[in-house]
């Protein structure tokens, strides 16, 4: 029998209560999730530098930082699927939530059920449509847009983010031409600011570093200084 080696998607929780994490592990476990659970958001950020969720759980009433803050935060820079979880039932707080950025909002008590059925909708949502190109192939890469995992020449494989695909997208979708921040906050559909440049920076030092490469001398993701960026490589799409 062959075993399937699809990458399983990768959820952190971000809630103070033990018993809170401990249900959402276990129920998220067991539809074909895998699961981080974290109690403080000075532990939930560290786990960012070396892991990449595609959905993160945050509960707003955290003993350590703002829960608000923390969800501007990842939309901006982390660019996964964001939703909060949270005994918070106004309405401002929930409209200022999606505002802020998060992708869905889940009043407590719940259901763990409904938790998962709104990932899984989240991530469909996030997911290539069928009609575009699923899988690029550029300089001994192959980017599968479709399971969000970059494939390096011997068949070693690393996930990416929605955001850090939007980006890599963005950049196969136009290789050797000129992309200004401009063009990116158009096509991403970002605000002109500082956190958007910002957030743009974060998501393409990742790349470079998936891609292996060197960060003082990038070969594919190449920046012109004052101008935007280009990608250099040689892309064909299936």
């Amino acid at each position: 029998m062959s075993r399937d080696t699809t990458p399983r998607p990768l959820v952190t929780i971000l809630d103070d209560e033990p018993e809170i994490r401990s249900m959402l592990s276990d129920t998220l476990e067991e539809a074909g999730f895998d699961t981080l659970s974290f109690g403080r958001a000075r532990a939930f950020e560290a786990a960012l530098a070396t892991h990449t969720p595609d959905v993160c759980l945050v509960d707003l009433s955290l003993p350590d930082t703002d829960g608000l803050t923390l969800v501007h935060r990842l939309a901006l820079e982390q660019g996964a699927i964001v939703i909060i979880i949270s005994g918070r039932a106004q309405v401002q707080d929930r409209v200022t939530g999606l505002e802020l950025g998060a992708d869905d909002y889940i009043i407590k008590p719940f259901d763990p059920a409904e938790v998962v059925a709104r990932i899984r909708a989240r991530l469909r949502s996030a997911k290539p449509t069928p009609q575009a190109g699923t899988t690029a192939r550029f300089n001994g890469w192959t980017a599968h847009f479709d399971r969000y995992v970059l494939q390096d020449a011997k068949g070693a494989e690393v996930t990416f983010s929605h955001a850090e695909g939007e980006v890599l997208r963005l950049f196969l979708d136009a290789p050797k031409r000129l992309i200004s921040r401009a063009q990116m906050q158009e096509s991403l559909g970002g605000v002109a600011s500082e956190s958007f440049d910002r957030a743009m920076d974060v998501r393409i030092s990742r790349l470079r570093t998936k891609l292996g490469e060197d960060p003082k001398n990038p070969q594919l993701i190449k920046t012109i200084y004052g101008a935007g960026y280009i990608f250099l490589g040689d892309v064909n799409w299936d």
